[in-house]
């Protein structure tokens, strides 16, 4: 029988159910920007690649109690749901891509010839090839024993595609896409039937291994589109937009689902994409998407996270009470535009779910 949660806000949140306020978590939340993250990451003493597992080392007891250590970090400043901790890069491991940390993720060599694309194996048997993943998400639920929700996530396959054909990170440090995201553009624009082959390839990839995190305990799933904010509409539209529908309409239909596309205005797309909850950036008015979209689908955000690693405390009041006037409080969750920046001061984290929770 399906645990009920005992905060479940963020659940009816995205069904556009009545609340009696507005949850609040952040992407990024268990990270480097919470100096007991830092702690335990110098005291583990280990590389990201095996807490995250896109490496193919034997699965340890202690790893899996890591991950679940530093998923529940964020509970004890208040939000209102739980991430697992890993990364969108995690399910290529199996598929034969092995990322290291250097400390951003390596691959070596990256994907860009037709052969590797066809070497690249599915994802057809999660619980085996994913059993890392499993047992993170069953600890999780059996540690809340139903006190929050649990957030499943995937990145969205042109994301991912960008990582395995730019063999490392193709964002800029802050904002904007670096020069390694080149030979990216050059495949789109050179051999597009290549691109698509993969990303059809990373698309099944994706519904298997979300659909897998709700069968393990993930209560909401979330789909990151986090190149979205240097794509132009028609390679969206083109590259990204087909492969979300495919993706939601393929989840499991009980569970609610989530589209990030960072800094994206191309909300008709966007919603057009099947996700019950659209998370937007600082680019978009919420109030103005919530008036488009008639209350046909929720949304998450959008504090400007760059607000909250330089602002004071009275600039981000200020800003969480402009962006719950805008969402309302039926069918918003409250977030930032971005994943938390890792100089965010830690004081201003917690002040964000304070005052979210005080308004």
């Amino acid at each position: 029988m399906e645990q009920q949660s005992k905060n479940d806000l963020l659940l009816r949140a995205a069904r556009c159910l009545p609340v009696e306020r507005v949850p609040v978590w952040m992407m990024r939340q268990a990270g480097r920007s919470d100096p007991l993250y830092r702690q335990i990451r110098e005291e583990l003493n280990l590389p990201l690649e095996q807490l995250f597992r896109t490496c193919p080392a034997p699965m340890s007891e202690t790893d899996v109690e890591s991950a679940v250590k530093i998923s529940l970090l964020p509970k004890r400043i208040g939000v209102d749901a739980i991430i697992v901790y890993k990364d969108i890069l995690t399910p290529l491991a199996p598929m034969g891509a092995h990322f290291r940390f250097d400390p951003g993720p390596v691959l070596k060599p990256p994907i860009r010839t037709p052969a590797q694309v066809d070497d690249l194996l599915p994802l057809d048997d999660p619980p085996a090839q994913l059993a890392f993943t499993g047992n993170v998400i069953r600890r999780l639920r059996e540690t809340l024993n139903g006190e929050l929700p649990l957030i499943g996530f995937a990145g969205a396959p042109l994301t991912v595609a960008f990582f395995l054909i730019a063999g490392e990170s193709p964002i800029k440090r802050g904002a904007g896409i670096s020069e390694k995201a080149e030979p990216v553009f050059r495949m789109i624009q050179e051999t597009p039937e290549l691109m698509h082959r993969l990303l059809n390839k990373l698309t099944q990839m994706t519904v298997n291994y979300l659909n897998y995190q709700i069968s393990e305990g993930a209560q909401i799933v979330q789909l990151f589109e986090s190149i979205a904010d240097v794509l132009p509409r028609h390679l969206y539209a083109d590259f990204a937009f087909p492969y979300h529908q495919q993706i939601f309409a393929e989840l499991n239909p009980e569970t609610p689902s989530i589209l990030f596309a960072k800094e994206c205005d191309y909300l008709d797309l966007m919603h057009q994409s099947g996700a019950g909850v659209l998370s937007i950036g600082k680019c978009v008015d919420l109030s103005k998407a919530k008036a488009e979209t008639d209350g046909t689908v929720a949304f998450q955000g959008n504090v400007d996270n760059d607000l909250l690693r330089d602002g004071t405390p009275d600039d981000i009041t200020a800003a969480v009470k402009t962006c719950l006037q805008q969402g309302g409080k039926t069918g918003h969750i409250l977030n930032l535009s971005h994943g938390l920046h890792r100089d965010t001061p830690f004081e201003n984290v917690k002040h964000f779910v304070n005052i979210a929770k005080t308004l």
